[in-house]
């Protein structure tokens, strides 16, 4: 196994902070989730005439039209985003973009020979969409990515009026119906569906099931509440002093993050303390520090 270079690794834990373990665990997980979104691919989709979208959607279409690998086509495509993602976001996510990508194309050329598990386009499209959206979220959640659509919409949003999200939807659906010219409209409507199957399948691996919450609640009974989420829930509370804009009076806000599954439990507590109590819960992307763990529910 060819060893990172001494520079490179200084770079990432300058950066980051990894560890050459926290290096390797990274790469690994990388190389995983490329290798599903290729078996997502060639095993699923492709041979049904069901595309991604993305950079990958327009290398499937390529790939038909000129009857070539479609390997070749993610790499090269994908290459300017590599430099791109290199200035713009930094060394260690382009190191990993790379590395991804590169795998990725391997082994759709490895697999491109192997039959499709089925030709039902119905169970291809669901089942691919969810190989591949594990795939991508496993890269993703380890800092790295496989296709240079979102790194151009990073770029566009600085120069347009349009949220991240809405320039990537706009490229997909680009993409997506130009699939209709080439395979036909019902497979364009089978991609859409792979499309969000492996979007939501994106948000669940990279936020994962049990997702954390935050909870923020003002109520004159803050003390009796927080002790109750303490004694009932086994989380740990904060008070915040804070200030009604409009009455001026003072007011202790409790803070505290919970699990999906804690959340009804702590609605019951709230409202059986008070029920006129200000309640407002969120979702977070990810916790670390305190002494937050998620637990078992019972």
């Amino acid at each position: 196994m060819t060893e990172i270079p001494l520079e490179i690794q200084k770079e990432i834990k300058k950066h980051q902070g990894l560890s050459k373990s926290k290096i390797l665990k990274r790469a690994l997980f990388i190389f995983i989730g490329a290798v599903l979104m290729a078996v997502g691919l060639e095993i699923f989709l492709v041979p049904n005439q069901v595309i991604d979208g993305g950079i990958v959607g327009i290398s499937i279409i390529l790939s038909h039209l000129l009857d070539m690998k479609l390997g070749l086509f993610i790499f090269l495509l994908n290459i300017p985003f590599f430099f791109i993602g290199y200035k713009q976001i930094g060394k260690t996510f382009a190191i990993s973009t790379l590395f991804g990508i590169t795998i990725l194309s391997i082994t759709t050329a490895l697999l491109h020979p192997v039959p499709a598990f089925t030709e039902d386009v119905l169970l291809a499209t669901v089942f691919g969409g969810i190989i591949l959206g594990v795939g991508v979220g496993i890269v993703i959640r380890y800092g790295g990515s496989l296709d240079g659509t979102e790194i151009l919409a990073i770029l566009a949003n600085k120069k347009l009026p349009f949220s991240v999200g809405e320039i990537i939807m706009f490229f997909n659906i680009f993409i997506l119906g130009s699939a209709g010219f080439v395979f036909g409209w019902n497979r364009a409507m089978y991609s859409l569906i792979a499309y969000f199957v492996a979007f939501k399948t994106i948000d669940v691996v990279i936020e994962g099931l049990d997702e954390s919450k935050s909870a923020w609640i003002i109520s004159e009974h803050y003390q009796e509440i927080g002790d109750a989420i303490l004694a009932r829930l086994g989380r740990g509370v904060t008070y915040l002093n804070g200030e009604g804009a409009y009455t001026g009076d003072n007011k202790k806000v409790i803070f505290c993050v919970i699990t999906r599954l804690e959340e009804a439990k702590l609605k019951s507590i709230v409202e059986d303390l008070d029920e006129s109590a200000f309640l407002a819960v969120a979702n977070i992307a990810e916790v670390r520090g305190g002494r937050f763990k998620k637990k078992d529910i019972h």
